[in-house]
């Protein structure tokens, strides 16, 4: 743990800067801009919102540039190609692989950087353009020979099959995000006690809550407010997505959106000019990581990596978590929230987030956490004083939460950037068996249904007799199957809710697949 004393300005971090850009909502081919001009018009909006008149000044000046993973496109050195633009020449370049706990960590990284002495002024930006990508496909534009985007490399980037779970997961169709997720929100609320029913209301009114927040949100995505009844309710418009996840907890990546935000030292932020009132102290924080391979951990009903690194901010910062009065939680699915919110004895009724939410702000992949850090450099200049930004990478795996400040910490600098690994401490996972047959009981599952709001597919992790772990998933178009395994086992709209957790079941496996019947 690093601590510097507050009268050392020269090695005290301060976030000076935060611009977020909004972009072709419509989805025209009109409208249409690649995700480094989206980035770089936050970029200005950044610098302005710092320097003022002395923007360009600042930006040159820039010694060091964190870009957050860019999804929609694709590109062979994008920190180089903005400090060209930017006529910058920063010792530090880097492009950070995939994960949402990406702008977190890089901010505390940036502010280490300061405390080092290695950086006077950072730049740390991220930015989509899914919604323009799929328009221009679907207009038969090509971004790169029409429109003159970058094509070095172009195209949307490859991801490698090693990068989507393990062989284990693949195995079992557990990669998407949309059948992971659902797998740990059924074995919470197994674990808390709660019916479907409740559960989904709880969901239903942290989203609605999420929406009126995304509302006041000048670049959310979607900013209309919505009830938690249209939310929680599945027809025409929400369909059920994978049990019990309808659309409208679902994180929405067809997005336009960018932001950046400047980090710099106290003395340098003075030296450009930066108003006091406009300067947010950041203090520092914390990461952990558990397993990549979900079905190497012990259970499903918690996070051990994210409970670490809240407890590790928290306890470096020495504040406990009523004296917050901004609380930003990562909302890619309501499990996420839900697990930071009762590890930090938040109510129910509390809401999490000053961004607005993946499902209303809009989930722009690995950057919506630097959105989030916009926000609540807004909230501290504005009357709070103290805020914790909480961001998620992978299936649960990657956390990193920071704490900020309209004052400096007492001790100057808390942060820990290197992430604690938490796999060990979380103890063993049970023994894979990857082809059993016979009785077992449900962990967790969910079941995935179509465009046509039937029921497709089941996805499946039990445990043996003997006690080992059994994942598949059912055969598609297997009915039965299932509804063995749904919260909804006689119709979706009026069927009787039911625990799908613990219950007893009958594994049969063919080409693969376990055809379920209940006992």
């Amino acid at each position: 743990m690093t601590v510097r004393a507050v009268r050392d300005e020269e090695r005290l971090p301060v976030l000076v800067g935060a611009g977020q850009v909004l972009g072709n909502r419509d989805r025209t081919v009109a409208g249409a801009r690649e995700p480094v001009r989206l980035i770089l018009d936050a970029v200005a909006a950044a610098a302005s919102d710092a320097a003022g008149s002395g923007a360009c000044r600042l930006l040159r000046d820039v010694d060091a540039i964190d870009v957050v993973n860019v999804a929609s496109w694709g590109y062979d050195d994008l920190p180089g190609v903005l400090a060209e633009r930017l006529g910058a020449q920063p010792r530090h370049r880097f492009a950070a692989p995939v994960g949402g706990h990406r702008p977190a960590e890089l901010l505390d990284r940036a502010a280490a950087r300061v405390v080092a002495g290695e950086s006077r002024v950072s730049l740390l930006v991220g930015g989509e353009a899914q919604a323009s990508v799929v328009a221009l496909a679907k207009a038969g534009v090509d971004p790169a020979g029409d429109l003159g985007w970058s094509a070095e490399p172009g195209g949307p980037p490859a991801f490698s099959p090693d990068e989507l779970g393990s062989p284990a997961m693949r195995a079992a169709g557990l990669v998407l995000p949309t059948r992971v997720y659902p797998m740990f929100e059924n074995a919470l609320r197994h674990r808390l006690g709660d019916s479907p029913a409740q559960a989904a209301t709880w969901a239903a009114d942290l989203y609605a809550a999420f929406s009126r927040v995304a509302a006041d949100n000048p670049v959310a995505w979607n900013p209309e407010v919505r009830s938690a009844g249209e939310i929680a309710t599945v027809g025409p418009g929400n369909r059920m997505v994978c049990e019990p996840y309808p659309l409208a907890v679902n994180a929405m990546p067809m997005v336009d959106q960018a932001a950046a935000v400047i980090v710099t030292s106290l003395a340098a932020a003075r030296e450009y000019g930066v108003p006091e009132d406009m300067i947010v102290y950041v203090w520092g924080g914390a990461g952990a990581v558990d397993s990549p391979d979900v079905l190497a951990r012990p259970g499903f009903d918690r996070s051990p990596a994210l409970e670490s690194a809240l407890d590790r901010c928290l306890a470096a910062g020495g504040i406990p978590t009523d004296a917050l009065d901004v609380v930003d939680v990562y909302s890619c699915f309501p499990v996420v929230p839900k697990l930071v919110a009762g590890h930090l004895g938040m109510s129910r009724s509390d809401v999490p987030s000053v961004t607005g939410g993946h499902s209303s702000f809009g989930g722009p992949l690995s950057s919506y956490s630097l959105h989030a850090l916009v926000a609540v450099a807004g909230r501290l200049r504005t009357g709070a004083r103290t805020a914790l930004v909480h961001a998620n990478g992978g299936y649960l795996t990657h956390q990193h939460a920071v704490l900020l400040g309209r004052d400096p910490h007492p001790r100057g600098y808390i942060g820990d950037p290197e992430a604690v690994d938490t796999a060990a401490a979380a103890g063993p996972a049970p023994q894979l068996a990857p082809a059993a047959e016979g009785e077992m009981t449900v962990e967790t599952a969910t079941v995935e249904y179509g465009r046509d709001g039937e029921p497709a597919q089941a996805f499946l992790i039990a445990r043996t007799a003997d006690g080992r772990r059994f994942a598949a998933s059912t055969p598609p178009g297997d009915a039965a199957s299932a509804q063995a395994l749904s919260l909804y086992p006689d119709a979706l709209a009026e069927g009787p809710e039911d625990e799908v957790v613990g219950r007893k079941i009958r594994v049969s496996l063919t080409d693969g697949h376990a055809t379920v019947d209940r006992i």
